[in-house]
């Protein structure tokens, strides 16, 4: 039997999703934009699953884009408000510990003549607010994928428009104040995959920088999987429904796991310890290499990530725990479902030492 751990990358379908998935496939193939029966059903579909993420986010629903993953409505964001606001100037900064994706489309900018710094942070991950250059826009996470840390999202809205990259955090925290523009990912809530979300808020300046579509709704790109669409704001809602219970809980079991893992020797608790996600800790080993220990953990029934989920297959080092000045190998991320329960955290401290003594063993230390 294996003990799921990484659900920081992806969730298992909700069993909500599930059930609602099933029944959308058979109605929801049709293109929503044509004008026979089966389109009109798929319009239907596709309304009411706007309509309901927008619910369970506290947005509007006209607010709502469906993408076809996080990355695409990451891109959408970031790119498309620094096109929104040419005229007053094309100087993005981005936090330090942003996604690789927002890291990417910063780049991307770059290359074609705009201005792309990043802002240092802390060493919990946390953006240093008076160290931030003055920006046309800002990139600001609402929280990190690999250590958790909550950003002060509000507090830089205040300076520039600001993208927020909710990703990591969707669907188990509220949407943070202040955005122009978010990203999430409906395979990190529990939703299939292939589904992204682009939020943009009414009155921001956005506008496409990529080449356009004959599509009715501008910031869509071809044309939805409207079934997914539908199964991922089922899950949302789920989601957002239980997420009083099962975020106290996976808080306790988190706070269990930092005090077990710190035991270790030569270990570091990386992350903010109170202002962070309530299902994830990242946690570093001297002397361990990070791919060591997740082979050994999948081989006694354990399924953690290492670094950087999107870096893990380039072996670079994990530019977030760069930044934070921690350890940048022998790292280990956990990250909990809705079914984890004590005896599953219990279990994995109990293995912990052993692995890594006999790692270390190996390698002669």
């Amino acid at each position: 039997m294996t003990t799921y751990f990484d659900t920081a990358s992806s969730e298992p379908l909700h069993p909500a999703a599930r059930a609602v998935l099933e029944q959308a496939v058979a109605s929801g193939y049709a293109d929503p934009r044509r004008l026979h029966g089966p389109a009109r059903n798929a319009r239907i579909i596709l309304d009411n699953a706007r309509e309901a993420t927008a619910e369970a986010l506290g947005v509007r629903a006209d607010e709502v884009t469906f993408t076809p993953s996080g990355t695409h409505a990451v891109h959408l964001g970031v790119l498309g408000l620094l096109g929104g606001a040419a005229r007053s100037g094309n100087r993005l900064v981005a936090t330090a510990v942003e996604h690789a994706s927002v890291m990417h489309a910063g780049r991307w900018h770059a290359e074609h003549g705009g201005v792309f710094e990043t802002a240092p942070v802390d060493a919990s991950g946390r953006v240093l607010l008076d160290e931030v250059p003055e920006a046309t826009v800002l990139a600001v996470q609402t929280a990190n994928h690999e250590v958790g840390t909550l950003q002060p999202v509000a507090e830089l809205a205040e300076r520039a428009p600001v993208f927020t990259d909710a990703c990591a955090s969707g669907g188990r925290i509220a949407l943070p104040e202040g955005w122009s523009a978010a990203a999430l990912s409906a395979h990190k809530w529990g939703g299939p995959a292939g589904v992204g979300l682009l939020l943009v808020r009414k009155g921001a300046r956005w506008r496409n920088p990529f080449p356009g579509d004959d599509r009715v709704e501008e910031r869509a790109t071809g044309m939805e999987n409207v079934p997914a669409a539908l199964a991922a704001a089922a899950a949302l809602q789920a989601v957002v429904a239980e997420r009083d219970e099962v975020n106290a809980r996976h808080a306790r079991l988190i706070d269990q796991l930092r005090a077990g893992v710190a035991a270790i020797p030569d270990t570091e608790v990386v992350g903010d310890p109170v202002a962070r996600l309530p299902h994830l800790v990242t946690f570093s080993f001297l002397y361990v290499d990070g791919e060591a220990i997740v082979t050994e953990l999948d081989r006694r029934g354990f399924s953690v990530a290492s670094g950087s989920a999107c870096a893990a297959s380039t072996l670079e080092p994990s530019h977030v725990l760069t930044a934070m000045g921690a350890l940048t190998h022998g790292n280990v991320r956990v990250s909990l479902s809705r079914e984890t329960s004590e005896a599953d955290v219990t279990r994995l401290l109990t293995e912990l030492p052993d692995v890594v003594a006999r790692i270390r063993h190996e390698a002669g230390l």
